[in-house]
């Protein structure tokens, strides 16, 4: 078809699509799927071949959160059963993370509840990046704390991380009827202060909390705008005991879609199936590869997710391979220029807009989740039927008693 077609060749020269080509693509039916995975399959080679990079969640510090994120099972007033405690120690968020990168994960993403870090939480979270890095050479190390106050994202770069995720998770216009406890423009914010730090920006959104395809459709031309390296894309997993509980709105073929327009709109960046892709994917899984190079490997922050061997084995069987360390992930135009920035410059990248000046937006505040909600994880569970309209779906939610890879008891 003419859409695909089009689509295919403005992602391939890094072209921006136009809005109506991108509501196309998600009003495409389901006998047009397996072409819309095809074309948004010959981007996604284009620039990462078929290599999918592992990234591993060390939950450094759960529930607890004063924030009111609609999504979030952390948030303040959630009557979710989660694991709750206190900061994780250097030492024990290391050995967390080795059992990630003994698994393939190359980059791991350190995690903590609250509404932003205070100068001795970035400190803390300074000495974890150190221990970290030194048992696992070559890792990367991405931070996720929320809010960044002045000279904190520089800091957090000083002390080795090379990324910061903030996920915009969903559109200015309906920002206001998730979150009331900070503002779209404080995320803006904040991912503007790791842009000029040089961090690597992480930033991506949550599907499925209610939202209408022009909201979807706005939140990724505004991660485009502000040029992130990777996109988290989440599938929001409703928990009993927060707002959204009832919010069972996706079905694989509509998640599908979804990531396609996202990769049609940032086709060279890492696009990645964050929380609930087990649950809303399902036995679809591997199909989704054609379009994200990039995945979460085993659980999530505050529920368990498949079974890392099951992951592994998912991407060997669809003809994938595991990104290993010695390679780069991004291509070499957006690859060179994250370089240079990190080694003192805000920059753009190829084909993105400015990163400095972006108006764009940025992303997690809250929780911190750097994969977009604490609510929007689940472990992989045999597909019952369709829930009728407004059916609470707890028998997919599976929350995570364990504390981040490691035998500690909640404490709260």
């Amino acid at each position: 078809m003419d859409l695909l077609n089009n689509l295919v060749d403005k992602g391939l020269r890094r072209e921006l699509p136009t809005r109506e080509e991108a509501l196309a693509v998600l009003a495409t039916s389901d006998d047009e799927l397996l072409d819309v995975v095809a074309a948004a399959g010959k981007v996604r080679r284009q620039w990462f071949g078929r290599r999918v990079k592992l990234n591993y969640l060390v939950n450094l510090k759960s529930g607890l959160c004063p924030e009111d994120c609609s999504y979030c099972s952390q948030r303040l007033g959630s009557k979710a059963e989660i694991l709750k405690y206190t900061w994780l120690k250097p030492e024990e968020a290391s050995e967390a993370a080795a059992a990630g990168v003994a698994g393939g994960a190359k980059r791991v993403c350190l995690v903590a509840s609250g509404r932003g870090p205070t100068d001795r939480d970035v400190d803390r979270v300074g000495k974890t990046i150190a221990a970290i890095k030194e048992q696992n050479e070559g890792v990367e190390v991405c931070a996720c704390l929320g809010l960044l106050s002045d000279g904190q994202a520089e800091k957090l770069r000083d002390a080795g991380a090379d990324a910061y995720n903030h996920n915009l998770n969903t559109s200015e216009a309906t920002y206001g009827a998730i979150t009331k406890t900070h503002t779209y423009a404080d995320r803006v914010d904040t991912v503007q202060k790791a842009h000029a730090a040089g961090l690597s920006a992480c930033s991506g959104l949550i599907a499925g909390m209610g939202e209408s395809d022009e909201d979807l459709v706005d939140v990724v031309y505004s991660l485009r705008e502000l040029d992130s390296d990777s996109v988290p894309v989440n599938f929001l997993i409703p928990f009993e005991g927060t707002p959204l509980a009832k919010e069972w709105n996706l079905t694989p073929q509509r998640c599908l879609r979804i990531l396609a327009m996202v990769r049609f709109v940032c086709p060279d960046v890492e696009v990645r199936i964050a929380g609930g892709r087990e649950v809303h994917l399902r036995s679809m899984q591997p199909l989704a590869l054609n379009i994200a190079n990039s995945i979460f490997l085993g659980d999530y922050l505050t529920s368990e997710g498949q079974a890392g061997q099951a992951d592994l084995d998912m991407i060997a069987d669809a003809g994938f391979e595991v990104e290993g360390a010695g390679t780069t992930t991004l291509p070499a135009h957006r690859a060179d220029v994250a370089a240079a920035s990190t080694a003192g410059g805000c920059g753009s990248h190829g084909g993105g807009a400015s990163v400095c000046g972006s108006a764009g937006s940025a992303a997690e505040a809250g929780c911190g989740s750097a994969c977009g909600g604490c609510s929007g994880h689940a472990e992989a569970a045999p597909a019952p039927a369709r829930a009728e309209a407004g059916e609470v779906r707890s028998d997919l939610v599976a929350v995570r008693r364990r504390g981040a890879g490691t035998d500690i008891a909640p404490n709260a």
